[in-house]
C-alpha cells in the first residue's frame, strides 16, 4: 500500500494523477519519492510496460537534457562493440522482466501482450534513460549498466532541496 502523502507527493512531481502505481521503487535523498513501481496494466486494462517509473522532475529534466546531448548514441554504438556491456544490459533486462513478472503474479494481472518487453530499449537498443535510470535506482546500482551510467552523469539532482 502506498502512503497518501506519497501519492500527493508524486502527484505535484507528474503534474497528473498518477496511475497504477504499486508502490515507491526509490527514495530521493530530499525524502520523495523518485521512482514508483508500476502495475503491468492501467487501470483502463491498456498494458503498461515501463515498471520503474521516474517521477523526479528535476532528475527528468537532467536525463532530457542528456538524451539530447547524444548520449543515447554513444551507448547504442557501445552496445554493438562491447559484448561484455551486452551482455550485462541484456541481464538487466531479465531482471526488469523477473520483476514485472513477479508483480503480476502478486497483484493476479495477466499481460500477455508485453511478455518479453522490458523497457527503455532492452534488451538490443537505448531508447530512453529515464527508464535505465529508474531500474538503477530501483534494483539498486550494479543490476544495469547503462542505468548506472546515467546516475553517474546527473550528478546530484537533489542537492537544491525537494522538487516539490
Amino acid at each position: 500500500m502506498i502512503d497518501p502523502e506519497d501519492v500527493t507527493a508524486i502527484q505535484a512531481q507528474l503534474g497528473r494523477e498518477p496511475r497504477a502505481i504499486h508502490e515507491v521503487g526509490h527514495r530521493c535523498p530530499c525524502g520523495n519519492p523518485d521512482v514508483v513501481t508500476t502495475q503491468p496494466r492501467l487501470p483502463n486494462g491498456t498494458p503498461f510496460p515501463t515498471t520503474f517509473y521516474l517521477t523526479c522532475p528535476r532528475a527528468a529534466s537532467r536525463i532530457g537534457t542528456l538524451e539530447g546531448s547524444g548520449v543515447m548514441r554513444e551507448m547504442q554504438d557501445r552496445l554493438g562493440e562491447d559484448e561484455e556491456l551486452a551482455v550485462a544490459y541484456r541481464s538487466a533486462h531479465e531482471r526488469y522482466l523477473e520483476f514485472r513478472d513477479g508483480l503480476a503474479a502478486e497483484i493476479g494481472q495477466s499481460v500477455p501482450e508485453i511478455d518479453g518487453i522490458s523497457a527503455g530499449g532492452m534488451p538490443d537498443r537505448v531508447k530512453c534513460l529515464h527508464v535505465l535510470a529508474g531500474q538503477a535506482l530501483a534494483q539498486g546500482r550494479g543490476v544495469n549498466p547503462l542505468g548506472d551510467e546515467v546516475l553517474d552523469l546527473l550528478g546530484a539532482w537533489w542537492e537544491a532541496g525537494p522538487c516539490v
